[in-house]
């Protein structure tokens, strides 16, 4: 028997889970609402026409593709991947990348701000004893969702290095993902370091481990925690948006109970 395991938030309007201005914003239509419109579709009908003066209940939904559970492309990264190769838009991603062996880690223990590289991944692997194979999927537990619905979540959780993606693309992995906002550190953070010391290599450097080798990943997502370390398929089939840097996903997990 299958079980299958929601990976993906849901969209909530004005919830703060972006900066203000990517925050999405959902208009609801009920029943009574619509009435009248429904009504006009159908020749000389009128309101008293449909049963209990019920139309149809419609949203119309503000937002942009980086808003929920979604998946960057390398387009969202930098003009160019692979080292000088025109970059993938979301809708150019071979298909068959978006399936995979799940293989969840745990850096819940890692304070904020955290930056991983890969003599963590390494040591993790390690103690778990798994060896990565070509098309895992890896999932990163960050501790940030236990801030989701706040401001907190913004700035909650560890982040990637540059040289940390790089090796876990160097192990085969094309997808990776994060419980967290972002799939770097969190940027006010960043920002902070950046700061004191003027260092502008820091400056989103996981994201950008695209310039060098195509890779996606997914941000925004929940219920790692109910994923088996290893043993678990994921699914993380994007919206098809034509030239966009990024997708909406509903992320699942399907494991063999």
């Amino acid at each position: 028997m299958k079980k299958i395991i929601d990976l993906s938030i849901s969209l909530e309007s004005d919830l703060p889970s972006d900066p203000p201005n990517q925050r999405p914003q959902i208009v609801y239509n009920n029943h009574k609402d619509t009435a009248e419109e429904m009504a006009s579709f159908f020749g000389n009908a009128t309101v008293d026409d449909l049963p209990d003066g019920n139309g149809w209940a419609i949203e119309f939904v503000t937002l942009s593709t980086h808003t929920g559970t979604h998946i960057d492309a390398p387009y969202h990264f930098y003009p160019t991947m692979n080292k000088g190769e025109r970059a993938w838009t979301i809708d150019e991603v071979p298909l068959d990348w978006f399936f995979g062996h799940g293989v969840v880690v745990d850096f819940r223990d890692k304070p904020d701000g955290y930056k991983v590289m890969s003599k963590d991944f390494i040591d993790y692997f390690a103690k778990i004893n798994y060896k990565l194979k070509k098309g895992d999927i890896v999932l990163i537990m960050t501790g940030a969702p236990q801030y989701w619905g706040t401001e907190r979540f913004l700035t909650a959780g560890c982040g990637m290095s540059k040289e940390a993606t790089l090796w876990l693309i160097d192990q085969g992995v094309r997808v990776m993902g994060t419980d967290g906002w972002s799939w770097d550190r969190p940027l006010p953070l960043i920002g902070e370091e950046f700061n004191r010391t003027g260092d502008s290599s820091i400056i989103w450097e996981g994201h950008r481990a695209g310039m060098d080798e195509a890779y996606l990943h997914i941000e925004k997502l929940t219920n790692l925690d109910k994923l088996p370390v290893t043993g678990s398929e994921i699914i993380c089939l994007p919206i098809k948006i034509k030239d966009a840097s990024a997708g909406w996903i509903r992320a699942v997990g399907i494991v063999e109970e």
